[in-house]
Order: structure tokens, then C-alpha cells, then sequence
């Protein structure tokens, strides 16, 4: 029996194709919604659900994709947002005033108005969920002066619309992601821009995330079994928010063997 319709932004790829395929195995029919419309048509073909092509950045383009999905799917039940646009970490100076407004156009803008045209039906129905992608680099300080703050701000309009829209029972999450095995990341490995060592050699857990790690948080978000939980932005990010201060001690280190 089909739990309803869930709608993915940024489903083409990463974290949201991965989010398409934990929803459609959880028994939901995904609505996967990118602008790259080959992309979404792929994973939609594999998962048995629809496609749609969605450009975050335009407010009408929104508005009519879920019109669409509403009336030729039905009822949208799960949300999860997480269509967004890196960005090379550059000193401010060197940091384009057109690539920072295309990140908050995207990132922050572009995810607000899905979480409103999506969640007004929602409230009007008294029921449904949405689980925004944001970030740990919204939560510490890095060289990402545009994609960062565009993350902070992600969270602060999950517990905003959590208490907004809570009387009625719709519930808003966010999920802050660490340094996941994106096909970004992977690409920037594979080119010698990133380390893998570097990038894990901080997080407790001393490895680098899988999408399908982000994509089963986000799922138990949205089901039942989270019904009382509204407002909160979960780390997924191997430990490294707790693990990176350690770096000042000589960083991790194994447990003797006679440790329990």
C-alpha cells in the first residue's frame, strides 16, 4: 500500500537521487524534480516514479511543478528539499557578489518558496512533512562564505515554519550533512582538489558519508515514527562536529584494548 507522494528537489543526483530511492523503497511515489530533466528521468525510470524538470531559483516554476504533482499524483505527504549549488572556497575578496546571490537565490530563497508552495497545501490539510537538506557548514565556521551562511539560514527557516505550521501538524526538519560522497566530492577526489583523508581525519568515525546514509535520516523525518519530533536539524556527519576539536590534542586515537 502506498504511504502517499513524496516530492524530491534536487533528485537528479547525491543526496537527493539517494533521498528518491530510500523514499520509493520506504513505499512512497516519488516525485523526483530537477533541473536536469535527463537526470530525474533516470531515477524516476529506476524507481517507478514521475519526473519533473524544477529550477528552485524561479518562483513561478515552483508553483506549477506542484500544482502538477498535486493534481496528477495526489497529496503530497513528504518533502525533502534538497535541490542547492556549491561553492569554491575563496577569501571574500576573490568571492563574486553574482555567485553569492546565485547560492542564497538557490539555497535559501529557492528552498523557501518549495517549503511555502508545498506546505500551504499541507497546512491546509492538516497533515504532511518536509525535511530540508542543510549543512555542518551552516553550523561551523569555514571558507564558504556563501554556502555557508546560506545553510545557517536553512535551519533557522526549519524551526521557523516548525512553529509556524505546528498547531496544524505539519512537521519541518533539516538534516546538516557532513562530508558526503556526493558526486561533487567524488569528482574533486578523483581530480586531486580534495583529500579523502583530510576530509575524514577529524570525524569520530574517521570516514566519509555515503548519500544513502543522509537519505534513511531523512526518511525516518518523515514517517510516523518521528510524529513528535518538529524543529530540529540532525547531523549526519560521521561525528566530525565532535570529533574536530580533538585536532589541538594530536587528533583521534584508537581505544587501548582493555577500554570498554
Amino acid at each position: 500500500m502506498s504511504k502517499g507522494v513524496a516530492a524530491i528537489t534536487g533528485g537528479a543526483s547525491g543526496i537527493g537521487e539517494a533521498c528518491a530511492r530510500e523514499f520509493a523503497k520506504q513505499g512512497y511515489e516519488v516525485a523526483v524534480l530537477d533541473r536536469n530533466i535527463e537526470g530525474a528521468e533516470r531515477v524516476a525510470r529506476e524507481i517507478g516514479g514521475k519526473a519533473k524538470a524544477l529550477d528552485v531559483g524561479r518562483e513561478d516554476e515552483i508553483e506549477a511543478v506542484t500544482a502538477w504533482i498535486e493534481d496528477t499524483m495526489g497529496p503530497v505527504e513528504a518533502l525533502v528539499n534538497s535541490a542547492g549549488i556549491i561553492q569554491v572556497p575563496v577569501r571574500p575578496s576573490d568571492l563574486p557578489m553574482s555567485v553569492f546571490d546565485d547560492v542564497v537565490r538557490i539555497n535559501q530563497r529557492g528552498l523557501y518558496l518549495c517549503c511555502t508552495s508545498f506546505g500551504h497545501r499541507m497546512v491546509t490539510r492538516k497533515r504532511g512533512a518536509i525535511v530540508n537538506i542543510a549543512s555542518i557548514s551552516g553550523m561551523v565556521s569555514m571558507p564558504l562564505h556563501a554556502y555557508g551562511p546560506s545553510k545557517a539560514a536553512v535551519v533557522s527557516i526549519t524551526e521557523c515554519l516548525a512553529a509556524e505550521w505546528g498547531p496544524v501538524g505539519v512537521r519541518v526538519n533539516a538534516v546538516s550533512p557532513g562530508y558526503t560522497l556526493t558526486p561533487a566530492v567524488q569528482g574533486a577526489i578523483e581530480r586531486g582538489q580534495r583529500d579523502p583523508a583530510q576530509l575524514s581525519q577529524s570525524a569520530a568515525l574517521q570516514r566519509l558519508i555515503d548519500p544513502s546514509e543522509i537519505a534513511t535520516v531523512c526518511a525516518f523525518l518523515a514517517s510516523p515514527g518521528a510524529s513528535a519530533v518538529t524543529g530540529i536539524n540532525v547531523p549526519v556527519d560521521a561525528g566530525l562536529l565532535c570529533g574536530v576539536t580533538w585536532t589541538q590534542y594530536g587528533g583521534m586515537r584508537m581505544p587501548l584494548s582493555n577500554e570498554s
